[in-house]
């Protein structure tokens, strides 16, 4: 189930990133990895999260996505290994958020882009996905939250 999408701005807030470029085909296999060293590498330095992680996805083409793996923290990090300190920026976007299993994640985007589109609203070719609650519950209790940046 996808909630309505709503318009906002968002504040800009720090992150701590892993930047990948990874074949769509290994994109699962690179996730879990990515999570736990990126929350490895901030723990490391004393920062805590300072808020669910999430997806930024740059650039999907067919067989390639360009994207980051991060998480929002209070103080910046400072580079180590692959993670990078990093930045949400301050933005007009659409946002929805889809109740579910990832399994359903991509008819929720094709639903929430639908819905964009209907409404006479225009976005960026990047987006980000914020687990609000995922693997540590049930699949029908996941909660995942969709944005798209909205062009100026």
């Amino acid at each position: 189930m996808l909630d309505t999408p709503r318009i906002l701005q968002t504040a800009a807030q720090q992150t701590a990133v892993i930047p990948l470029k990874v074949p769509k085909a290994d994109m699962r296999a690179v996730m879990g990895p990515g999570v736990k060293e990126l929350f490895a590498a901030v723990a490391a330095q004393g920062v805590a999260p300072a808020g669910p992680w999430f997806t930024h996805h740059l650039e999907i083409v067919p067989d390639r996505w360009d994207f980051e793996i991060g998480v929002p923290v209070a103080t910046p990090v400072v580079a180590a290994g692959r993670v990078r300190p990093g930045q949400q920026p301050s933005m007009k976007a659409v946002r929805a958020v889809y109740h579910g299993p990832y399994e359903g994640l991509g008819a929720a985007w094709g639903e929430f882009i639908a819905w964009i589109a209907a409404n006479g609203y225009a976005t960026t070719g990047e987006l980000w996905e914020s687990y609000l609650s995922g693997p540590e519950s049930k699949p029908a209790d996941f909660r995942t939250e969709l944005t798209k940046r909205l062009t100026p």
